[in-house]
């Protein structure tokens, strides 16, 4: 008999697998991230149709193989169905996962991430943060998390360093609860973006999608510009 594994965590990806099935990425609370098989997961009447996409978040039941495991059960799933409906809420969703499977490792406890993706995600669906905000948050409690920013020496503006303070220290549950001045959240973002390209040195795809200015370019494209003309 296969050993089985229980883990609470959420879909960061969902590909297709030969002709019925599908190959998940979870990040779990317990085992990190994971690879885990959900054997006939496309055909139209099965059980695992719903909870074999990106962003739901459940208990899973496992067997554990060699390299990946393979779906046995799930109970307690979320989907936060309202999610895709919100545009471009539903692209920093997607940023979330990616940013998660960049940071997520297998056999790694990964509790913190999955509370704040979980509570990221909750954000974006309430609407109560901009979304730009919102965003350079998220990325400053996961570099936090990971052990990739400490406080600058200077912040040239005093709302945006307490802010940064703020976020690397306050309790998850009140993660979104502070507005900055247009200014103030200018100069947030750009510290936290640049560290953050640093430290990733990629393009999340998703971002590509998420339309969040007059122009049509996104908050990264915006800084990286004005990063290069700044060095003209």
């Amino acid at each position: 008999m296969r050993d089985t594994v229980t883990a609470t965590g959420i879909v960061l990806r969902a590909d297709p697998q030969g002709e019925y099935d599908k190959r998940l990425t979870l990040l779990t609370r317990e085992l990190g991230k994971i690879t885990v098989f959900v054997r006939g997961a496309r055909r139209p009447q099965s059980q695992y149709l719903a909870v074999s996409n990106p962003f739901t978040y459940a208990e899973f039941f496992l067997y554990e193989g060699r390299s990946a495991y393979t779906l046995g059960a799930v109970q307690n799933a979320v989907f936060f169905d309202e999610l895709p409906k919100m545009d471009p809420g539903v692209y920093y969703g997607f940023y979330f996962l990616e940013v998660a499977q960049f940071y997520g490792q297998e056999n790694l406890e990964a509790s913190e991430m999955v509370n704040l993706v979980v509570a990221s995600i909750r954000a974006v669906l309430r609407g109560k943060v901009p979304l730009t905000l919102l965003r350079s948050v998220f990325e400053l409690r996961m570099m936090t998390i990971n052990g990739d920013f400490a406080m600058p020496g200077t912040v040239s503006d005093q709302a945006a360093a307490y802010a940064i303070d703020y976020v690397m220290r306050s309790p998850l549950k009140a993660l979104y609860s502070f507005r900055l001045s247009e200014e103030s959240e200018r100069v947030f973002s750009h510290v936290v973006g640049k560290r953050f390209r640093e430290i990733t040195g990629k393009r999340f795809h998703s971002l590509d999608m998420a339309e969040i200015d007059e122009a049509g370019l996104s908050r990264y494209n915006l800084e990286s510009k004005n990063e290069e003309e700044g060095k003209e």
